[in-house]
């Protein structure tokens, strides 16, 4: 039985796959219109894969021969330019003989004393290196694929790019690397270059976007017609809401559910298994998570952008000049939006973000509820074991104003964010209690954050944001309203954190289209009383 693969490249004998066949067609006609394509994307996207199928479709083509390439440089980086240029030489020859051996070919005489004989020493050594060897191919087309190409060391990258460019500007040598494929996380504006010179400027960007939710049903159809058990409609657009797509965690949702969890074969995968996968999915530690709260920690203004363009309506304008900007969508941690606008890449990536940067200890978790709180919170539940919300944020409410000024005193949180922090901490720590599952719902940016907590086959929606003004205020209760629409749930909560200063407490409860809403609007101290003017 084939698997759901979350480590390295993808086999179709052994894996469920997406086909990516319109991607693969449209990078094929780039080849043989002898394109030097760069794909720089995300860790863990499946570029590797991708130009795998990439080279298998060129090898099987009968129109035209493609003689191809494949190297790595991931383990160039800390190499002099000499030393890499004498092992890449290395990795070249063993490709060649490979290509001959596959294709059940024996090079010349000739061509084996070629190879055997030639030294590579440095960029323009390896310029001559293709031009004599093209001579060798007569009608076969040289295409040079290199992954990993971060790792090329430093003082290699501006000669090595400066030939390839030669290479492509000169019609009298395009034969000798007719096309090239670059695959890389960072861009090669981002590799240290001295940006006034372009010595790659002839690059065709090719983009490998993430799942679409028709690529989701078709990789999770496959399981069912393999084994019989299918995912319930909502299961398969929650996995793909969740994750918009990325692949890692597309697939480690569907691994989880099919053969972590005990669900049995002949029962539909249902939204609280999808709760159950969820929760472990933001409790555990994989290479895909702990390589975005590596990134996220670079930088300490990390958190203030990621934050604004989580919390603030208004929104933080999408600009690749903006080094931090570009440096989290390298990242993969934001994208741009439809409208021009950061957003936070998924709803998974989001969640994980706030309990990073949420404190450990924020001194405050004793005080959330009241000393006279009945042990098991059933204060806060009904006799049924329904959640009563309205309770629990009235109290989250009554836990800020008693908490005050020292809010503020919670470590490594900006103040302008604190009550966020808190109200996802606090109804974290409820939903933990209550053995529940808490997850963000919706869009991640332009000023929303939409928790979702799923306990006793209900789910409850809270919407939060920080105060932008009356009219935004207003706006929101509709947004809100036309999501519950969405998700088949006729009551939501809102809850807009105030940091004006003399903010008006409010706490409304209102039926708009049919729906009944309660909204809160919570004072947060900006200041300690010393500081008060």
């Amino acid at each position: 039985m084939k698997t759901f693969n979350t480590f390295g490249p993808v086999n179709p004998e052994e894996h469920y796959v997406v086909s990516r066949a319109e991607e693969l067609v449209d990078f094929i006609k780039r080849v043989k219109l002898g394109r030097y394509i760069v794909i720089f994307a995300p860790r863990q996207t499946g570029k590797t894969t991708f130009f795998q199928w990439a080279l298998d479709a060129l090898a099987a083509d009968t129109a035209e021969t493609y003689f191809p390439i494949e190297l790595n440089f991931e383990v160039y980086e800390d190499y002099a330019a000499p030393e890499f240029y004498t092992s890449l030489y290395q990795s070249i020859y063993e490709e060649i003989k490979w290509v001959f051996e596959k294709r059940g070919r024996v090079s010349s005489e000739t061509l084996s004393q070629f190879l055997e004989n030639t030294k590579l020493t440095d960029h323009v050594a390896m310029l001559r290196f293709f031009q004599q060897f093209a001579n060798f191919l007569g009608d076969e087309k040289l295409v040079l694929i290199i992954d990993e190409f971060d790792g090329i060391p430093q003082d290699a990258l501006r000669g090595f790019l400066r030939s390839l460019r030669s290479i492509y500007v000169q019609r009298s040598m395009r034969k000798c690397l007719y096309s090239v494929g670059i695959v890389g996380v960072k861009n090669v504006t981002q590799l240290n270059l001295d940006r006034s010179i372009s010595p790659f400027n002839i690059q065709d960007e090719f983009t490998l976007p993430n799942f679409t939710l028709d690529q989701v049903h078709e990789l999770l159809a496959q399981y069912t017609d393999e084994v019989g058990q299918a995912f319930a409609p909502e299961v398969i657009e929650s996995i793909h809401r969740q994750t918009a797509g990325q692949p890692f965690l597309v697939n480690r949702f569907a691994q989880m559910l099919t053969e972590e969890m005990a669900i049995s074969k002949s029962e539909t995968i249902q939204m609280v298994h999808f709760a159950e996968a969820h929760t472990q999915l933001l409790e555990e530690t994989n290479v895909n998570i702990n390589h975005l709260i590596t990134n996220i920690r670079r930088n300490p203004r990390f958190e203030i952008i990621l934050m604004r363009i989580a919390s603030y309506e208004s929104g933080t304008r999408f600009n690749p000049h903006d080094e931090i900007i570009s440096e989290l969508a390298t990242y993969g941690v934001i994208t741009k939006g439809n409208d021009g606008m950061c957003e936070i890449l998924n709803p998974i990536y989001q969640q994980h973000i706030m309990q990073a940067f949420k404190p450990l200890v924020n001194g405050l978790e004793h005080e959330y509820f009241p000393e006279d709180t009945h042990q098991g919170l059933v204060d806060y539940l009904t006799s049924a074991g329904q959640i009563k919300m309205d309770s629990l944020l009235d109290n989250f409410r009554d836990f800020i104003a008693r908490a005050g000024f020292r809010i503020l005193l919670v470590p490594d949180t900006p103040k302008e964010f604190v009550g966020q922090h808190l109200l996802y901490a606090y109804l974290d720590q409820f939903v933990q209690l209550i053995q529940g599952h808490i997850y963000l719902e919706g869009q991640t940016g332009r000023g929303k954050i939409d928790l979702a907590i799923f306990h006793n086959g209900k789910k409850y929606i809270v919407e939060t944001k920080i105060w932008e003004g009356p009219r935004s205020y207003q706006s929101g209760k509709k947004q809100l309203a036309a999501y519950l629409k969405l998700e088949g749930t006729s009551e939501g909560y809102y809850v807009v954190f105030g940091h004006r200063a003399e903010p008006e407490p409010r706490v409304e409860t209102e039926a708009i289209d049919g729906l009944t809403i309660r909204s809160y609007v919570i004072p947060v101290v900006q200041e300690v009383p010393s500081q008060q003017t």
